[in-house]
């Protein structure tokens, strides 16, 4: 990232942008830093100004005591004044959350596309986000990053086989190292039921989408998302996973950001 700017907190936010046109800040979900979703940006950058930046507590980015919510929501303002003063937003996943939080406070947010927000779509799964946040908070209060990244990645479905072996691979550092974010995604994310009330006050076009190989609760989240937002739209990707290949989502967020 090769610029910053401060948010009303005074954490500063590395960030950096490629292309002309209209702003797109695109926002990076949990376990994840500006780089994540950076391959986005190429293709999108050849018709608009793409905003690429490390979420606070991450990568290039300060962190400020205490958390909530609304600290990320301020960054979202300090990054739209620093480009032009309005923006269309993209988050993925629980920055698809943080994305949606943003339009309902009244940024100057013109359109805003996410991407597999996980809220959860049965009583059971509310509550394994509940213990889980339990059992975040408890690993985190008592310095088990590790163990706080491996709830995580439990959460999102991934087997033990696959967890040890990310234990052993040289990803894990970096991993532990942003692992204290993921209580920022977590009140993100709120009780992990779909926000009905806050996307009903949503008065910009929203384009939901999910990819059609993505288990099935995905796409009903996705689905409810749109439904609850008065310019809600509902999309399917074909072919696609959680780990949504850019060159496909491109040309959707294209279009959908240039209306």
């Amino acid at each position: 990232m090769d610029k910053n700017t401060v948010s009303h907190d005074g954490t500063s936010l590395a960030y950096e942008s490629a292309g002309r046109g209209s702003a797109v800040v695109l926002v990076s979900g949990a376990m994840s830093t500006g780089a994540t979703v950076a391959p986005l940006a190429a293709p999108l950058s050849e018709r608009f100004r793409v905003v690429v930046y490390d979420r606070r507590g991450r990568g290039g980015s300060t962190d400020t005591a205490p958390y909530a919510v609304e600290r990320e929501v301020e960054d979202l303002a300090a990054l739209i004044g620093a480009v032009g003063g309005e923006a269309s937003l993209y988050g993925i996943s629980s920055g698809g959350a943080l994305a949606l939080r943003a339009a309902a406070s009244g940024l100057p947010v013109r359109h805003v596309a996410v991407y597999e927000t996980p809220y959860a779509m049965s009583e059971e799964e509310l509550a394994a986000r509940a213990q889980y946040t339990k059992n975040l908070t408890r690993a985190l209060a008592e310095g088990r990053r590790g163990d706080a990244v491996e709830l995580f990645l439990r959460l999102t479905g991934l087997g033990e086989a696959m967890i040890e072996g990310a234990r052993q691979s040289p990803m894990w550092a970096g991993m532990e190292s942003i692992a204290p974010s993921l209580a920022y995604d977590d009140a993100v994310m709120g009780d992990g039921s779909v926000p009905r009330e806050l996307l009903s006050s949503i008065r910009v076009p929203v384009l939901s989408i999910a990819g059609d190989a993505s288990p099935a609760w995905m796409r009903e989240a996705a689905r409810a998302i749109a439904e609850s937002v008065p310019q809600g739209a509902y999309r399917t990707l074909e072919g696609q996973t959680h780990m949504v290949e850019p060159d496909v989502l491109a040309p959707v967020l294209a279009d959908f950001f240039a209306r």
